[in-house]
């Protein structure tokens, strides 16, 4: 296992632990595990990254009408999206230094 698997593995746990204790620590180490695991990222995923962002964290209130459980399913895809947003982020950011570099 690679370092960038062992944090995506490590993002996933946070996001289901953040979904059962509050914290305001969790989303913030899920945006900085975000932003490290975007610098590996493939070109030839980066829209597929974006677009899991954007999907997951405007999606995630969908899961709430399910009973019991909904809310916590809600918390723990919204947490994977502030985790895929921190990618999201740092791909972007790349991308327009890449353009204007001289």
């Amino acid at each position: 296992m690679n370092l960038n698997k062992i944090l995506g593995l490590i993002g996933i746990v946070l996001a289901v632990i953040g979904a059962f204790v509050a914290s305001p620590y969790i989303a913030t180490a899920l945006v900085i595990i975000g932003l490290i695991v975007g610098w590996s990222i493939l070109p030839d995923t980066h829209v597929r990254v974006i677009v899991s962002a954007i999907a997951l964290s405007s999606l995630a209130g969908v899961l709430t009408s399910i009973p019991s459980v909904g809310q916590y399913l809600t918390a723990i895809v919204a947490n994977l999206g502030v985790m895929a947003a921190g990618a999201a982020i740092t791909i972007i950011l790349c991308n327009i230094y890449g353009r204007f570099k001289p």
